[in-house]
């Protein structure tokens, strides 16, 4: 499968994660750990160190090696600064042929359209270059603009689960949906 290095959008560069993005990823982590904290799971203090980083980029490479997770940063168009980011992860083949995505947006970024933006590009790779038949992505009933996000970008409702995720401390519902390839 061929990674498109980098998806060029009108305000953004979209790519794969490398090993050069430690950096970027650190001061991303650290200048959107409030903004970001009441919709992740807890997160320890390593997790804000440039250690951290790096062994997070060393596993996201191996993991797309090994055909499991395709993690993508959103990167300012001078691409010094990640802006956003997205992951298409849990990546099953055989009959089921879907992953889940997910995704962050840095705090000064919100209510730009970027994500959209970003996504809109990479949907259609991830479709064909990954054969995904089905992407779904979830989000818990209060993130009202990640359901307008989804909603736009074609996602389709599929239910709700309770306690679904324990995020920031805390079984969170999610409501459940999924966009599916059209042949």
């Amino acid at each position: 499968m061929s990674l498109v290095y980098p998806i060029h959008t009108p305000r953004t560069l979209v790519r794969v994660v490398d090993a050069g993005d430690a950096q970027r990823l650190l001061r991303y982590r650290v200048q959107n750990r409030e903004h970001l904290a009441p919709w992740e799971p807890l997160r320890d203090s390593s997790y804000y160190t440039l250690d951290h980083c790096i062994r997070t980029l060393a596993d996201a490479r191996e993991a797309m090696r090994l055909d499991r997770v395709y993690p993508f940063v959103v990167l300012d168009l001078a691409g010094a600064d990640i802006i956003a980011n997205f992951t298409f992860a849990n990546i099953v083949r055989g009959a089921f042929q879907a992953c889940h995505l997910g995704y962050s947006v840095a705090a000064s970024r919100q209510g730009q359209g970027l994500m959209y933006e970003a996504l809109s590009a990479v949907m259609p790779w991830a479709f064909r270059e990954l054969d995904m038949h089905r992407v779904m992505a979830n989000y818990m009933p209060r993130n009202e603009r990640s359901g307008r996000l989804l909603e736009r970008l074609g996602f389709e409702r599929e239910g709700y689960a309770k306690r679904y995720l324990q995020i920031a401390g805390m079984w969170e519902d999610h409501v459940l949906t999924a966009r599916i390839r059209e042949d």
